[in-house]
Order: structure tokens, then C-alpha cells, then sequence
């Protein structure tokens, strides 16, 4: 386990995730931010992405795990991301349909924010979201964080419009 609130844990994901992640990363709805639904393969990539972040940084993204239940209900944690300007370090995140609007993503996001600045030492942290992704862009402003500046990504044929939302580290 590396983060525990008072419903969810995180812990790295592994290969026996692998049905678990279909059910949010081949949901056309939870994926929409990506203009489509991952194949198995796509999967299986995205999966082998987070190991490879946990050797080379420490860190990526985590499975989100319910206490309740022991279920893989999201992702979240912390990744390094590209913007047109910059290289930055990202709260990301990407839940189960069935468990949005329940605070879960919240919850999350905002220890892994605590995470990457008490644990990891960064000065400011970033969610970078489609400018489309209403829900996203909630969670990110939930989690005390305002827009910085805008970009466009070109993935999978498409210009997509982005926003890099940041937080600053607090001085002590």
C-alpha cells in the first residue's frame, strides 16, 4: 500500500489488474477525454507504461483500491507529463463509471497532490485535462488547483484543447 484515506487505498498496479483496467479503459464513456475506448492491446500498453514509470521514477499510476468491497474501482497518482512548454508532474486519474460522483476521484487526487509535495518535493503540481472533460476539470479545481495556461495535444487524429491546471506548494 502507499496511500490510504479513510475508503480508498493505492497500491502499483500489476499484470493480474489487467481485467480490472478493461472495465474503465474499453468504457467508450469513461474514455471519451481520449476520443476512444482502448483495444486489449492498448490495455495491455497502458498497463506495462505504469510498470515501466514505477522502475524508472518510483511512481505512476496507482491502483485505486475500495476498502469495502477490496475492488479496483480507478487510477490515480502522480506521472510526469509534456505540455507545449514544459515537463511537469501530474495528478492524474481515471475512474470506473459506476464510481464517479461518489468523491472517490477527489479523495484520490487530493492525497496523491499531498504525496507528490511531502513525499516526492515538488514545488508545484499539475492536472492537465482535456478542456472538454467538465468532470476532470471539478476535481482538479476540488483539488485547489486553477488554470496556468492552455495547449493543444494532437492524439489519436485529433487537436485536442487542453488545460494545465496547477497548485503551488504551500510556504512553511
Amino acid at each position: 500500500m502507499i496511500i490510504e484515506t479513510d475508503r480508498l487505498y493505492m497500491r502499483r498496479l500489476t499484470e493480474g489488474d489487467f481485467d480490472a483496467l478493461c472495465k474503465i479503459l474499453q468504457d467508450e464513456k469513461c474514455m471519451y477525454a481520449y476520443e476512444h475506448a482502448f483495444s486489449d492491446e492498448e490495455v495491455r500498453e497502458w498497463l506495462c507504461k505504469q510498470l515501466v514509470r514505477y522502475r524508472i521514477y518510483g511512481f505512476g499510476l496507482w491502483a485505486v483500491i475500495l476498502k469495502e468491497s477490496g475492488e479496483l474501482i480507478g487510477q490515480c497518482g502522480i506521472t510526469i507529463q509534456h505540455t507545449d512548454r514544459e515537463s511537469v508532474m501530474e495528478v492524474g486519474y481515471l475512474f470506473r463509471r459506476d464510481c464517479w460522483n461518489k468523491g472517490y476521484c477527489t479523495e484520490a487526487a487530493k492525497v496523491c497532490k499531498d504525496f507528490a509535495f511531502d513525499k516526492l518535493g515538488a514545488d508545484e503540481v499539475y492536472s492537465i485535462i482535456r478542456d472538454s472533460n467538465t468532470a476532470s476539470r471539478r476535481v482538479a479545481e476540488k483539488n485547489g488547483m486553477t488554470v496556468k495556461y492552455t495547449f493543444t495535444k494532437h492524439y489519436y487524429g485529433v487537436d485536442m484543447p487542453h488545460l494545465a491546471y496547477s497548485i503551488k506548494r504551500e510556504k512553511r
